[in-house]
């Protein structure tokens, strides 16, 4: 076992057995099979990712203390765990998350074997996974659990949609959270009510060309 593997492995135990107040610990998640899949886990490229939902949407903040949590009230934290390549990191992480505070876990992997998803939630169950297939190709590996062992699972590369998704289960318990989501709501519906206004308005002409 590597050393880098091995002190991450202890570090999950170390925070497992602190038992800290949930108002310090992260509530979200986020697991990905490898770096490559950043892009799309996190900021989605030109499509917007977990990361926009989660900070620019919706006011979360990045843990990357366990033991010193930033000043915001709700938090997501991020990993990479392998199913394929550290088994044994992946299955500590979904074993420990509950204990570590954790109330819903995004988990997304690339390529014709992507297990993380599936894995994870089978192992941390009964704590909510949510599966993001990074590319088309995943999407029968993740969506694909037998009867019995749940995944809720997002389109290919939407892990926007999968913060959206986590944070409704969080809204269950935390109101401040549900209101953010209205109010991301409300800020779409006024939006495309806007653009319909304009476009009709304006013309069509003059609509689409009205950034250029």
């Amino acid at each position: 076992m590597s050393d880098s593997v091995s002190e991450l492995i202890e570090r999950l135990h170390r925070e497992a057995e602190q038992d800290r107040p949930s108002e310090e610990t992260p509530d979200v998640g986020i697991v990905m099979g490898s770096d490559s899949d950043l892009e799309t886990m996190m900021t989605g490229g030109t499509r917007r990712g977990a990361y926009d939902a989660f900070v620019d949407e919706l006011g979360f903040a990045e843990q990357t203390d366990y033991e010193n949590p930033p000043a915001e009230r709700f938090t997501f934290e991020t990993y990479v765990t392998s199913a394929h390549r550290t088994p044994d990191l992946m299955t500590t992480y979904a074993e420990t998350a509950e204990e570590r505070g954790l109330d819903v876990i995004i988990a997304g992997a690339g390529g014709k074997s992507a297990d993380l998803p599936n894995m994870t939630a089978s192992i941390a169950y009964p704590l909510p996974v949510i599966g993001v297939p990074v590319q088309e190709k995943s999407v029968d590996s993740v969506i694909g659990m037998p009867t019995g062992a749940p995944l809720v699972a997002v389109d290919a590369g939407k892990s926007f949609n999968a913060a959206l998704s986590a944070a409704q289960i969080l809204a269950r318990q935390h109101e401040s959270i549900r209101d953010r989501l209205v109010a991301y709501h409300e800020d779409l519906r006024e939006g495309v009510g806007t653009v319909s206004r304009e476009l009709h308005d304006s013309g069509t002409p003059t609509f689409r060309n009205r950034d250029r």
